[in-house]
């Protein structure tokens, strides 16, 4: 008969097995290849002593293929919960180390445990993904874990943050999950995810290309904005989770963390008065404005590679966090096109959901003219930005710097589309159209008929920047809550944040609405 310090000794013997994962010569395999193992990472996640994990002996039931006698440690995920800068969050990490971290009916009920249990209590599930795909051994049981995994993804939204990191391969169904969370952070040179992988497309179209041009990082985070985040190492990349988390409220019912950022509320800067240049066709860096603005000149940037034309970022104002949507004039004049507009949406989507007020800073020139733009769907992609800000019902704050021209000053959260508090600077230009177009319609018989129709009609551009390039009509309409020194912007911000944080507002009962998509 076993006695207790047999049973111990049996409880420790097994434990020290499953963290053995896929035994030495894997692990020094994963770290030869610049990732870390899933309990490494799950080390640097969690606040020291702080992880506890769940389901280390949960077996497979496949039988087929001699995996009856196939050990598989931890069933190829490490999951569990713990605590990340003090709040507590639920995890997963998939062991590349075990069977090639491939999914099959076990391994996702593992995961969908967790996710569960991140429901009910309420908290952030993070998922780090570093998978061979399903288990082609368990056929269509592993298939049928994907849409389990898929369905908590879906009911999750907009309910906890989900967060993926991508640390290794990630093909077929296996990207889709990573998809239907909330942000998606990849390691440069060792992650990459694809539908369908180069052989495959060398197959059906004779098309040559690597995993890395394919599917990599750089790919994900500049061309197909799958990606969110581009990070260095496994490393860098949990210190960048950790530094968005802190940003994020742990569920819908709860308000973002504040902080004290020791910046002065009522900090001005004077540079901001000099920061749009004199001539409409000068660029600036937007960023030097945010930057200038927000607390301790601190921002978290998704998509930076991304739709350079958009900026999207949280920062805090006053150790209250925002998210901040402002146009950038560095690149494509700050103008509209497809993947800006979805860029805009998708974050403005998540900070309605997680009750993250929302700063719109405005220059923008109107939407990008061509046909590509056109047959891609800017109608219908341009139509996003109308809908979800007038879909959001946060505090919602904007301050129109420079051009506001036509329906791309509408989509920039004007005040018809719900904008509780509009600034502008006296820089501001709000009109239908740039100062050229209009006077050509506005003028057409009188330019042709003049005898110097160039000067004629440089004298009705001038005429009708006089007019309208100010941002006085639309403050005499109420349109323009305050036309506010630039200097003063962060103070006029920080006060007008605090005013709003009581905001209550409710749109019609309806099951959700349908979103041009």
């Amino acid at each position: 008969m076993a006695t207790v310090f047999d049973r111990i000794q049996e409880l420790r013997a097994r434990e020290e097995k499953e963290k053995a994962a896929g035994g030495p010569k894997q692990i020094e395999k994963q770290h030869q290849a610049g990732k870390l193992t899933a309990r490494e990472r799950l080390d640097l996640l969690f606040d020291p002593g702080s992880f506890c994990e769940l389901d280390m002996f949960v077996r497979h039931r496949c039988s087929d293929f001699d995996m009856s006698e196939t050990f598989i440690a931890s069933e190829g995920v490490v999951t569990g919960y713990g605590t990340v800068n003090g709040r507590p969050v639920c995890a997963y990490s998939q062991d590349f180390t075990s069977r090639g971290g491939t999914l099959g009916e076990m391994h996702a009920k593992k995961i969908c445990k967790v996710m569960d249990m991140a429901m009910r209590m309420g908290i952030p599930v993070i998922g780090l993904n570093d998978s061979g795909g399903a288990r082609i051994q368990e056929g269509v049981d592993a298939l049928s874990g994907y849409g389990s995994i898929f369905f908590r993804n879906s009911c999750a939204s907009g309910v906890i943050p989900q967060i993926s990191a991508i640390m290794g391969p990630t093909a077929g169904g296996a990207v889709y999950s990573p998809a239907m969370t909330d942000w998606v952070f990849m390691v440069d040179k060792t992650s990459y995810m694809f539908i369908t992988g180069p052989d495959v497309i060398k197959t059906v179209s004779g098309e040559v290309i690597d995993f890395e041009n394919l599917g990599g990082a750089t790919a994900h985070n500049t061309k197909s904005g799958v990606s969110h985040f581009i990070c260095e190492s496994d490393a860098q990349a949990i210190e960048k989770i950790k530094e968005l988390l802190s940003y994020l409220p742990l569920n819908n019912m709860e308000d973002p963390p504040l902080v004290d950022t020791g910046d002065d509320p009522n900090r001005t800067d004077i540079a901001l008065d000099s920061v749009v240049p004199d001539s409409e066709r000068q660029s600036y860096d937007m960023k030097d404005v945010i930057r200038s603005i927000v607390d301790n000149g601190t921002i978290l940037e998704p998509h930076s590679l991304y739709a350079e034309n958009m900026i999207v970022c949280f920062a805090r104002f006053n150790g209250r966090t925002v998210g901040i949507i402002a146009n950038q004039p560095l690149f494509m004049a700050g103008s509209l096109d497809v993947n800006a507009a979805d860029k805009a949406t998708r974050f403005i989507r998540f900070c309605d959901s997680f009750n993250i007020p929302l700063l719109t800073i405005v220059d923008v020139p109107g939407y990008l003219p061509g046909t590509d733009q056109e047959w891609s769907g800017i109608i219908r992609h341009g139509a996003k930005l109308l809908w979800c800000y007038s879909e959001a019902t946060v505090p919602k704050i904007t301050m129109i710097v420079r051009k506001a021209y036509g329906g791309a000053y509408l989509a920039m959260c004007a005040k018809e589309l719900g904008a509780d508090m509009v600034f502008a600077w006296p820089t501001a230009e709000i009109a239908v159209m740039g100062a050229e177009g209009a006077a050509r319609i506005i003028h057409r018989r009188e330019i042709s008929e003049a005898d110097d129709p160039k000067g004629k009609q440089q004298e009705k551009v001038e005429e009708y920047r006089d007019l309208f390039y100010n941002p006085y009509i639309a403050a005499s309409r109420g349109l323009v809550d305050e036309v506010i020194m630039p200097s003063e912007s962060r103070p006029k911000l920080v006060a007008a944040l605090e005013f709003l944080s009581t905001k209550r507002e409710a749109r019609p009962p309806k099951k959700h609405g349908n979103i041009p998509m």
